[in-house]
């Protein structure tokens, strides 16, 4: 499953949402720039998965283990940023709902 051409379009018109690096203040990088190597992040993993099932369909299950591993870790990668694209959905919807 691919989701590079979601990354070309995504948090395009956030700038003021910036979030700290460390605690310590200093640097700071914008939520959108997280968000975009969050989801290169999991999608890297769902690649390398889907690599790992080919090479054990093709030559074998030699370590069906590992490869069990890396679908688990793609799996909840996934499900962790479907769950936070639900939830900046919910509070897009309460924004929307607020009178001002």
């Amino acid at each position: 499953m691919r989701i590079d051409p979601i990354m070309k379009n995504l948090c395009e018109g956030a700038p003021g949402a910036v979030m700290s690096k460390s605690s310590g203040g200093g640097d700071s990088v914008s939520f959108a720039d997280e968000l975009i190597s969050k989801v290169g992040e999991i999608n890297r993993l769902q690649n390398k998965a889907e690599v790992t099932m080919e090479q054990s369909t093709i030559k074998g299950a030699d370590n069906i283990h590992e490869t069990m591993i890396q679908l688990a870790q793609a799996d909840m990668g996934l499900g962790l940023l479907a769950k936070i694209r639900n939830k900046a959905l919910d509070a897009y919807h309460e924004v929307m709902r607020m009178s001002f």
